[in-house]
């Protein structure tokens, strides 16, 4: 969301917007970009959302808490995974023969999360009146 605040960078925005990185960034600006383009397809939101604020899922629960079918499931967690923002841990359970795949939101994942779109939709009542066409008509 633009806003008319200056940034942190001398108090003026930089003309190039790699410059708003800090020197020893760990990611470029394409990463972040392809990061909050992942999050940007409903489904990959919505595992994303249920990983940050359920936790660490397995496929099955995932599969059944968003409805979606086996082989499209991998491909969103695949792409999440790519980009940064879950990550795939596999671990044997007690008692059982096997490893079990489990998937969590990695910190890149929890702040694109919630200082992103769940930031775009708190700030919707704040900004209401921007949004409602009929105000001051």
């Amino acid at each position: 969301m633009a806003t008319n605040q200056p940034s942190a960078i001398g108090g003026k925005n930089p003309e190039d917007p790699e410059d708003l990185l800090p020197e020893d960034s760990i990611l470029s600006l394409d990463e972040y970009l392809e990061m909050h383009a992942a999050v940007g397809h409903r489904t990959r939101y919505e595992i994303l959302y249920r990983l940050v604020h359920s936790g660490e899922m397995s496929p099955k629960e995932l599969e059944e808490a968003i409805n979606v079918d086996d082989s499209t499931l991998h491909y969103h967690l695949n792409k999440l995974v790519d980009v940064g923002l879950i990550e795939k841990r596999q671990r044997t359970e007690r008692g059982q023969d096997g490893l079990y795949t489990y998937y969590r939101a990695t910190v890149f994942g929890e702040v694109t999360l919630s200082e992103g779109v769940d930031e775009l939709i708190r700030g919707e009542q704040e900004f209401e009146e921007m949004y409602d066409s009929t105000a001051n008509s």
